[in-house]
């Protein structure tokens, strides 16, 4: 699972009873295979417990384990999360969530939608009765833990929040309406009553997002930002928009357009940044800061790209083809969708969810729009399960249906089976099964180059005029991270020169600096002296409701640098200035992945004018515009990158 107490990751010792999965080979040649969430599901019968019941309440209700690790032998055990207590047959957390049953739901729907399959439609049923048992029917709010024997664990350790984990809006809260809108969208013909009784619980939760402050926006540093979010999240709120969106296009309730509307609203007001600047037009994920996005959760364009479709609102659209044309290019071009970009690349672990969101956004951004290149786009992002990632190796096994739970950036593989990662490397091979020429792509399963940003740490630059490298206590701000757990100090007077890795072509140089309100400190960046520009640390807004005091950003130079220059010299006046690190981006950025004697080429232009760079031919290239609009389909060996636009090569 992944929510914001547990952005910077936790690691925990488990044991528990042995219960064990073994290989099942799929049915069909498609890619989707549901045996080990299949393996993973299970019933309980809970003891009554008060505010909770479900349809048809006799019967046992479906549940998901959280976890599954191998053994040596091959096969898997299901565990929770937390310590377990084999005495009383608990864990610090629980056995089963709301969050995993709820997205393990919306498998099963899709599956049995695209397939027509029997069982797949039974699992969604048990599963969203058991979704369902753990909404408080007095609040709305969903309890998050459950423990083997279906008692609740409202106040897990470690704690979450809100704690109790029914007292408030949540990102399971957002993920439980996802879920619900999906599936009374899927059930209201086949099963009336069953999808009266979705319906009912469905108004319910949506009655607890509380948006009675919709409308009102909260300062962070010095920036606008809606209040009205889910758990100020537009990534909690892009799932609950899922939902919505598919309740709404079912004839859902004048009350639900309403709140799809307000989120939408919220969401679309997260984008932020250009072909040069930071974010490069992304949508952020956190309204509490300017510095963050991680690639988990990251369907802010797929909901707005749906909401706009069902809506009929073009204003949602437009911010999600920004971050599928200018900001995902950027992504895959500078080491691809990361846990923590903070702003650097803070934490480049990879998993299945944050893969599968982009995938899903990608191509719910090509349905609203028509535009072929975001399903391009959509398969070379694809291509991370095949091979193209940093442990050149499959993510996915469709003869089991296991997607592992990570890869780290230096190749080390989570051989672990959890319900997230099995859950997310389903969808997308649900999206890949129904979009053959996007599965394609994606089976170029290796990485053959990569030109992209790079990041030059301050605290590698030889420092003068008392200059110093500083460890805090802890790397985290409480709204970004510092890169490398350290930065430097500059008093005025003090001085950084950098060593840079040789270029070819002219890069933006990006200082990553932490702007502080009134600072009078100025830094300059020269190379072989020449002004590349300036950077005024005191150039933020007040704090507002941010949780920290000022804004770790990088903040674009006005010069670029020149071909060939390695040297790069930061001077201090006026205050002391405080320097994380530097980031350099190539005008034209590359990614090539590769298979079955195929190459595919991405290229992405931070230039003011058009570029022409070669291309091993021959190859067939469409280029695109920052909007993702095709503007010219050729072939040869010289290929056309537009400005802030991306160019598809491929032979």
């Amino acid at each position: 699972m992944k929510r914001r107490s547990v952005l910077l990751g936790s690691g925990l010792a488990l044991t528990a009873p042995l219960l064990s999965s073994t290989p099942s080979s799929a049915s069909s040649t498609r890619l989707t295979n549901t045996a080990h969430l299949g393996f993973l599901r299970g019933s309980v019968a809970p003891p009554a417990q008060a505010g909770h019941t479900t349809y048809r309440p006799a019967s046992p209700i479906g549940v998901l384990w959280t976890y599954a690790e191998p053994d040596a032998d091959g096969t898997y055990r299901l565990i929770g999360g937390g310590p377990y207590d084999a005495a009383t047959d608990t864990y610090g957390q629980g056995a089963f969530n709301s969050d995993d049953i709820a997205r393990a739901a919306v498998v099963y729907i899709r599956h049995w939608k695209q397939t027509g399959s029997a069982s797949s439609r039974a699992a969604a049923y048990e599963l969203l009765r058991g979704l369902t048992y753990f909404q408080t029917l007095s609040s709305g709010y969903f309890v998050l833990w459950m423990q083997p024997d279906g008692t609740f664990n409202a106040s897990p350790e470690p704690v979450e929040l809100p704690d109790p984990s029914d007292s408030g809006p949540s990102y399971w809260l957002a993920r439980a309406i996802w879920a619900l809108g999906e599936g009374y969208a899927a059930f209201r013909s086949p099963d009336r009553a069953f999808a009266a009784f979705l319906k009912e619980r469905l108004d319910l939760a949506i009655g607890a997002l509380d948006l009675s402050q919709y409308g009102r926006w909260q300062i962070i540093d010095g920036v606008r930002v809606p209040a009205w979010l889910v758990v100020d999240g537009a990534d909690a709120s892009a799932e609950a928009v899922l939902g919505l969106a598919a309740y709404v296009s079912a004839g859902g309730t004048s009350s639900a357009r309403r709140v799809l509307r307000q989120l939408s609203e919220g969401i679309a007001a997260m984008s932020d940044g250009s072909i040069r600047r930071w974010p490069f037009g992304a949508v952020l994920p956190w309204a509490l800061s300017r510095s963050d996005w991680h690639a988990w959760a990251s369907q802010m364009p797929a909901a707005l790209a749906r909401a706009g479709q069902v809506l009929g609102e073009n204003r949602f659209v437009r911010p999600a083809v920004t971050d599928a044309a200018v900001f995902t290019p950027w992504l895959l071009t500078s080491g691809g969708p990361d846990n923590g970009r903070l702003p650097a690349r803070i934490d480049r672990n990879q998993i299945a969810y944050g893969v599968d969101s982009r995938i899903q956004s990608l191509l719910a951004v090509a349905s609203s729009t028509g535009r072929t290149g975001f399903r391009q786009l959509a398969g070379i992002v694809a291509a991370w399960y095949f091979g193209a990632n940093a442990a050149c190796a499959p993510a996915y096994d469709p003869a089991t249906g296991r997607t592992v739970d990570g890869i780290a950036a230096d190749g080390a593989v989570n051989r672990n089976a959890g319900a997230e990662s099995t859950i997310h490397g389903l969808l997308s091979m649900l999206a890949l099964d129904a979009h053959p020429d996007v599965l394609a792509l994606a089976r170029q399963g290796s990485i053959v180059a990569r030109v992209g940003s790079a990041t030059v740490e301050a605290e590698s630059a030889v420092l003068a005029g008392g200059a110093a490298v500083v460890t805090p206590p802890s790397p985290w701000t409480g709204e970004s991270q510092y890169s490398g757990d350290k930065y430097v100090r500059m008093p005025a007077g003090a001085t950084a020169r950098f060593t840079l890795p040789p270029a070819t072509q002219p890069q933006l140089v990006l200082p990553v600096v932490n702007l502080q309100p009134g600072s009078a400190a100025v830094t300059r960046w020269t190379s072989s002296g020449r002004s590349l520009g300036s950077v005024r640390h005191g150039q933020v807004g007040p704090q507002g409701n941010s949780p920290a005091p000022g804004a770790l950003l990088p903040i674009t130079l006005t010069s670029e640098l020149p071909p060939g220059r390695t040297d790069l010299v930061a001077a201090a006046t006026g205050d002391e200035a405080v320097v994380d690190a530097v980031i350099l981006e190539p005008l034209v950025s590359r990614y090539v992945i590769g298979g079955g004697g195929h190459t595919t080429t991405l290229l992405r232009s931070a230039a003011r004018t058009p570029q022409t760079v070669p291309v091993d031919g021959p190859a067939t290239i469409e280029t695109y515009d920052a909007a993702g609009v095709r503007r010219s389909r050729t072939s040869g060996s010289r290929a056309l990158v537009l400005p802030g636009g991306f160019t598809v090569v491929r032979s």
